[in-house]
């Protein structure tokens, strides 16, 4: 598996984005941290605080109390996804800017999430939208790109395989 320089310089833009998503990702987490301190609730907007919470699971605190075996176990698949996706985003046609956009916030949010796991053995999220009582589950910068990225990837899925479909009536069509 070989990169060609040809291949590195067209994926250097979006890796400089997934960079500058981890800064922006492990700035924020700084000011969270000198800022706040657990349990204290900064009231943005009726319907959203800033809250400093850690995380030593995934999504919405999955395996969170899992003993500690499950920080490595993230932090595997963080390096993992984080592989795989630069050898997509090298080796990606372009132009196809909406799939190295997505791939980009999902390499940039993993990474910046992994250097929480890696520093603090958990993740600091600080992000919480709520309506009364009730509370979305707390996230991070990081996890935003994540969700971004993959809700991309999903949507660029299901429009190619419309217009594939679309191809394959007219390829029919033209065959008659």
């Amino acid at each position: 598996m070989k990169i060609t320089k040809k291949q590195f310089r067209r994926a250097l833009p979006w890796l400089i984005l997934a960079v500058l998503i981890i800064l922006i990702d492990q700035y924020s987490k700084y000011l969270i941290l000198h800022r706040l301190y657990v349990g204290s609730t900064y009231k943005i907007a009726p319907f959203f605080n800033l809250i400093l919470s850690f995380n030593q699971g995934s999504a919405f605190g999955f395996l969170s109390q899992a003993g500690g075996w499950q920080v490595l176990f993230f932090s595997a698949i963080s390096v993992l996804v984080i592989v795989m996706l630069s050898i997509w985003l090298l080796r990606l046609s372009y132009p196809n800017a909406w799939t190295a956009l997505a791939l980009s916030l999902v390499i940039g949010g993993a990474a910046g999430n992994l250097i929480d796991r890696i520093r603090f053995s958990m993740v600091v999220d600080f992000f919480d939208f709520h309506i009364g009582d009730w509370h979305y589950a707390t996230f991070n910068v990081a996890d935003s790109a994540i969700v971004i990225g993959v809700a991309l990837l999903l949507l660029q899925t299901f429009i190619n395989k419309k217009e594939s479909k679309k191809r394959k009536v007219r390829k029919k069509g033209s065959q008659a």
